[in-house]
């Protein structure tokens, strides 16, 4: 991933750094790649996040 600093701005530069990293997911996959997680467990996470969102999606609901 490059950004390219222009007139001397890295504050900028340094944002549109920062974005990118967010948006392609980079850092989200090198935390979720530190440590082993057991194929049960990935699992019981997925289920847990599926249950968070479908209720989220019914209290949205009118």
């Amino acid at each position: 991933m490059q950004v390219k600093v222009k007139n001397n701005n890295v504050e900028q530069a340094l944002r549109i750094f920062r974005r990118k990293v967010t948006d392609s997911g980079v850092l989200f996959q090198y935390k979720e790649k530190q440590f082993y997680e057991k194929p049960c467990q990935k699992r019981k996470r997925k289920q847990a996040s599926a249950k968070q969102r479908e209720r989220k999606r019914t209290q949205m609901e009118p």
